[in-house]
Order: C-alpha cells, then structure tokens, then sequence
C-alpha cells in the first residue's frame, strides 16, 4: 500500500492568480478565450456520433479547451472528449441516475472543462482584457447622483 506523497486532488490546486503558484515556477498554458477555429477532427469512437452527438461533438470543439486538445502533445484527450460527449448527450436525453452524472463530470474535469479541470490540466483561459475595457466604454454613462444639496436659508 502506498504512504504519503503527493496525489490527484490533494491539496489546494494551483492557482493562476496566486504569488505562491508564481513563486514556485507553475506556469499556466493560456487558451485563446474566443475559442478553437481550427478544423474539428473525425469523431475517433464506434459506432459513429448520432446526429445530436455530432452537434454537441461539434460545439465542443469550439470552447477554449479544444485549442489545448488540438496539440500534438494532447491528441490522447479527444477520444475522452468523444466519451464525455457521449455521456452528456445520454445524460440529456435520459434520466441521468448520480452515477451518469459523476462520470460526465470527473471526464469533464479530465478534459478540463471545469474550473477545476483547467487547474488541474495547468490551463487558464486568457482573459481579453481589451474586449472587457470596450465593452466598458460602450456602455452609457450614466449622470452623475448629486451627493449634496443646497442647504436652505444658505446654510451655516
């Protein structure tokens, strides 16, 4: 039996945002917060995808994290995203018992479709701060509250 040392899940995750992850050299893969453009490759189980697997196959491949399993280096993630669309199209259509719904959610921390799967994965999606700040000027502004009013018989 094995004794101490570290395992999955035990301790506090890395955070990208924290100086202890920073301190100790944890540098976290970016990914593009428009998501993956690229081409969505062929669905890698059998029987092949239903039409509605297909569709959620495809949308996947769309997010954040398809950019990291696109890598040479991840190419073993997509038949685990094939499965977790698999399970989440049953999960959809079916009654899901809790036992369906933990494996859809520990294959969606595994392909890093979850909070915690991006920190486990060492992934963090980038923030567009540029967008956030249009976004800020597009909006109207709104008039300014009036903080003090005139005192009548002019005050003090």
């Amino acid at each position: 039996m094995s004794r101490g040392g570290a395992r999955n899940r035990s301790g506090p995750q890395p955070d990208p945002n924290s100086e202890r992850t920073e301190r100790r050299g944890i540098k976290f893969t970016e990914l593009p917060a428009d998501g993956y453009d690229g081409e969505v490759p062929e669905w890698p189980l059998e029987p092949g995808p239903t039409a509605t697997e297909q569709r959620y196959w495809e949308r996947a491949w769309r997010t954040p994290q398809a950019w990291a399993w696109a890598q040479p280096s991840e190419q073993w993630r997509v038949p685990s995203v094939a499965r977790w669309v698999r399970l989440a199209v049953r999960c959809d259509e079916l009654d899901a018992g809790a036992a369906h719904l933990a494996q859809l959610h520990r294959f969606a921390d595994q392909i890093g479709m979850t909070p915690a799967g991006l920190r486990e994965n060492g992934w963090a999606i980038k923030q567009d701060e540029v967008g956030a700040r249009r976004a800020e000027s597009d909006r109207p502004a709104e008039p300014p509250q009036r903080r003090m009013r005139a005192v009548p018989g002019g005050g003090a």
